[in-house]
This record gives C-alpha cells, sequence and structure tokens, in this order.
C-alpha cells in the first residue's frame, strides 16, 4: 500500500496536470469572435420553440428526419428558406409562422452558416481535444 505522502504527491500532480492542461486549452480557444444580432438570437428561440432540432441537424447534431441544416443559407439562399418556412412540404408541416418569427429564423440560420461547415467527418482533431476545418 501506498504511503499518505505518496498519495498526496500523486494527487497533487494529477490536479497540477489538469489545471495545467485546463488553461492551456482554455487559453487558446480556436473561435473567432463575431457578434451575433438580436434578430438572431430570436431566431434561435423560434427553433427551440417549434423544436427544429428534433428532425433537423446542426453540426450534424440532431434528428434525422430532415436535412442536416448548418450551411442552408449559402447553399439554398435566404428566399428559397422563406418559402419554404411559409408553405412546409409534405415531410415538414406548415407551422404557420408568422413574418417575423420567419426573418429571426433566417437571421438565425444565416447566423449559423457564418461559423463553418456542418460535416464533422471532415475535421480535424488536434491533440489537445479541440477540432479545426
Amino acid at each position: 500500500m501506498r504511503s499518505d505522502k505518496q498519495k498526496i504527491i500523486i494527487v497533487s500532480l494529477l490536479v497540477s496536470a489538469f489545471l495545467f492542461y485546463t488553461f492551456t486549452l482554455y487559453n487558446s480557444l480556436p473561435v473567432e469572435n463575431y457578434t451575433v444580432s438580436n434578430e438572431s438570437v430570436r431566431g434561435k428561440l423560434v427553433w427551440q420553440k417549434y423544436n427544429c432540432n428534433a428532425c433537423h441537424q446542426v453540426y450534424g447534431l440532431g434528428g434525422f428526419l430532415g436535412p442536416d441544416i448548418t450551411n442552408v443559407s449559402s447553399i439554398r439562399g435566404e428566399n428559397y428558406i422563406k418559402i419554404f418556412l411559409r408553405s412546409g412540404t409534405k415531410i415538414m408541416p406548415n407551422f404557420h409562422l408568422s413574418e417575423e418569427e420567419i426573418s429571426e429564423l433566417v437571421a438565425f440560420l444565416n447566423a449559423i452558416d457564418k461559423t463553418g461547415n456542418s460535416d464533422p467527418r471532415t475535421f480535424k482533431l488536434k491533440y489537445d481535444g479541440t477540432i479545426e476545418q
């Protein structure tokens, strides 16, 4: 069995390593700072209100009934999204969103689109556990 002194040394080393790793990781975050509009913040609330994530994915996370929509703004454009949200389809119901909710949801999708590509299979894992595209 180990003595109390050895246990204290091991715990001290583990805590020191954890604190060093944490400081290093959070001191070099790979995220670019950019401002998010109030409209896109309200759009996120619309996204949550109608539980869009149950069917759709963002960055490969979410439901599988609908497509991943992380980059839908740059692929399809705002007009396509607005028309799609107004009418629905055979698979996606018409939620009867107000014009304000549609604009906010489009602003949210535009904000997500600016953050990068959605396919996590193309991400490169770095030694510190973060990813880069």
